[in-house]
């Protein structure tokens, strides 16, 4: 197992008690709300917001399975749900639908990891509701049109991008590998010369991508990620009870320990964006420890080592 420093032990913030707590993101503040950290607790249903301090912790019910709210130029939501995109007013809680998301593979497919690019296009993952083995696809939403980059993924996570686009990241967890896919000038993966536009191609038209981190010692599954403002990775170790901070070339330099044993996906927020907020899940465990905290959300305070995110792109959906 990779040994790194560790930079201190994230404390528990929100007793969400979450089965899937996952795709984290920080809404900076507004004329008429607060700044806030939301995540969702997939399984459940559950979009929850809270202050950066964990205090005044909402709980919104939706209508289906979601694994990520992605908040647009104009302000409110896109909610990646089971089935269906839709939009979702946070003022009013008004919920309109978009367009189906593998609707047609329902039950057999759900929403996963999703992230907002360099170019306010939404990058999303489906995987099998029992994680079947390569039922998963890997999709990118560009201006209100849906195409397939990939398909036979088991379990996509870690959706990030390179400050400068030039890369995306992501893994199937099954593997224990990140891989890096390197974009072009639109944010489209590369092709072969005389292939056409990317941005036309369909699913298994595009360069493949490479390995760029092999995480297969690392104690855990790969899963949830986030790039820094120094462009280092942030990955959640499933099972290892860690978030693991990678160098440029993929290797594990710095982690930050949790004292749970599952944390699904890193997201940086508050004051200069230098608090480390992590989500966690119980799924899969026989007797979750809530006193630990199995679940909740939990948070590190990195401004000591001068650590910081960059801010969320807005989704463009026009």
């Amino acid at each position: 197992m990779t040994r790194s420093t560790c930079l201190g032990t994230a404390e528990r913030l929100v007793a969400s008690h979450c089965e899937l707590g996952e795709g984290p993101g920080w809404t900076p503040a507004t004329t008429t709300l607060p700044a806030r950290v939301r995540w969702l607790n997939i399984l459940a249903g559950e979009l929850h917001h809270a202050a950066a301090d964990g205090s005044d912790h909402v709980i919104t019910q939706l209508a289906r399975r979601t694994s990520y709210a992605a908040l647009t130029l104009e302000g409110d939501y896109l909610l990646v749900g089971e089935g269906m995109l839709s939009r979702w007013n946070p003022e009013t809680g008004a919920v309109e639908d978009v367009m189906p998301f593998e609707a047609d593979a329902m039950p057999a497919t759900r929403s996963n990891d999703a992230r907002v690019d360099t170019h306010g296009s939404l990058w999303l993952s489906s995987m099998g509701c029992n994680a079947e083995t390569g039922a998963g696809s890997l999709y990118r939403l560009h201006r209100g049109k849906l195409c397939k980059l990939m398909d036979g993924l088991t379990i996509p996570n870690a959706l990030c991008f390179s400050p400068d686009g030039r890369f995306a990241y992501f893994t199937d967890t099954v593997t224990g590998q990140v891989m890096r896919w390197p974009l072009d000038a639109d944010g489209w993966p590369l092709k072969s010369a005389g292939e056409g536009s990317a941005s036309e191609g369909a699913a298994g038209e595009y360069n493949a991508p490479e390995v760029w981190a092999d995480l297969q010692d690392c104690g855990g599954g790969p899963d949830g990620a986030v790039i820094d403002a120094d462009g280092h990775m942030w990955i959640a170790l499933w099972g290892a009870g860690r978030v693991a901070r990678l160098d440029h070339d993929g290797k594990e330099i710095a982690h930050a320990a949790l004292p749970v044993s599952q944390p699904s996906c890193p997201l940086f927020g508050g004051e200069g964006l230098s608090t480390l907020y992590i989500t966690t899940a119980h799924e899969g465990m026989a007797t979750p420890d809530h006193a630990a905290g199995d679940g909740d959300l939990f948070a590190l305070d990195l401004s000591a080592h001068g650590f910081k995110g960059l801010a969320e792109p807005p989704l463009v959906l026009g």
